[in-house]
């Protein structure tokens, strides 16, 4: 493989060999993460992804290498870190649905990362000059293994124990940090509730770990998607565990939703929270009942304002931890990374 002495296009090399994450309270030092997993992971697979009960978690089983390529692509559009293809991973899901033992679904888990690893060290072979990005371990909500869009109201946790909830969460937590994590990403949470519970686990059963929270959120661009005042549920989050959480924030909801969401959650705070934003296209997602994938679709894109024409804002408002989720592509990514850059530029002093 041809060797390369520059980073490509819009990543810019850096004297830094490794991300520092705990820095971001320096404007200057902001991360871009990757964008939505599936979404470039289709551009390799012809099976249907939204509307698989495993979504794109199944394809670490049946398609590693365009599991690999797909986090390739992002690093080289300009991601920091990219985030393990875990959000849906689930033990007893992949046991069901993939036909494999309790013990191959939490390798699998596990796996998931290697290939992230083998990703990171494609990319460094291409790009010897560059910064090594991290591999962040992808843990989505309960929700997300009842393949009814519940993530996105949080409507389950009017009858889920907090007791059920940390036990599911616990095995897919453990194989991630076996694998090597060098983060965890507690995303996509709907409600304050299992945010609480998340941070608490963290603190109590892996005080080493290093983590960020991001919600989802109500279309009123004030609350939790569940429909709790969402600065109060952050900042609460953040008290119980700020040594280990790098940021608080949201993603998966539509750009137009940050600004009301994240204004002013610092005000009055002497332990500021470090922000994180990363938001999917706009599009709507339309799920009806059935089993059939093809009812399960994005729409309203001719809606939607790209990501990156919100970034500068965001950056202004004191977001440091910036990418895109579902409908973005790597090529978000560049977009992303160039009004980073661009800003930065612009707020040297």
């Amino acid at each position: 493989m041809e060797r390369h002495n520059m980073a490509p296009p819009g990543i810019g090399s850096s004297t830094e060999r490794h991300l520092d994450i705990h820095n971001t309270r320096n404007s200057q030092n902001i991360i871009v993460l990757d964008g939505g997993f599936a979404t470039q992971l289709s551009c390799y697979v012809d099976e249907p992804i939204d509307g698989d009960v495993l979504w794109s978690a199944r394809f670490l089983s049946t398609n590693p290498e365009a599991v690999i390529d797909s986090h390739l692509d992002f690093l080289r559009a300009g991601a920091d870190l990219i985030i393990t293809n875990t959000y849906q991973a689930d033990v007893d899901l992949f046991v069901k649905h993939l036909n494999v033992t309790k013990e191959e679904a939490y390798n699998l888990i596990k796996k998931a990362v290697e290939l992230a690893k083998i990703a990171v060290e494609r990319y460094m072979q291409e790009f010897p000059n560059a910064r090594r990005p991290l591999v962040v371990g992808s843990v989505g909500p309960y929700g997300a293994s009842l393949h009814d869009g519940s993530e996105y109201t949080g409507s389950y946790a009017a009858n889920t124990s907090l007791d059920v909830m940390r036990e599911w969460h616990t095995p897919r937590i453990n194989a991630l940090l076996e694998g090597g994590a060098d983060l965890l990403a507690l995303e996509t949470i709907p409600c304050r509730a299992e945010a609480e519970m998340l941070v608490t686990l963290l603190k109590e059963k892996y005080p080493e770990t290093k983590a960020w929270l991001s919600f989802t959120a109500g279309q009123d661009g004030k609350t939790t998607a569940y429909g709790e005042p969402f600065q109060e549920a952050a900042r609460a989050c953040y008290d119980i565990c700020p040594d280990q959480l790098v940021a608080i924030g949201v993603n998966c909801i539509a750009p137009r939703l940050v600004e009301s969401l994240i204004s002013g959650i610092n005000d009055k705070r002497a332990n500021p929270i470090p922000l994180i934003v990363y938001p999917n296209s706009g599009e709507s997602y339309n799920v009806e009942l059935g089993d059939d994938t093809a009812s399960y679709r994005w729409i309203n894109r001719d809606k939607c304002e790209p990501v990156e024409c919100y970034v500068a804002k965001w950056l202004d408002l004191g977001v440091t931890f910036v990418g895109g989720c579902c409908r973005t592509y790597a090529i978000d990514v560049t977009r992303i990374k160039r009004e980073v850059e661009k800003w930065k530029q612009d707020h040297r002093f």
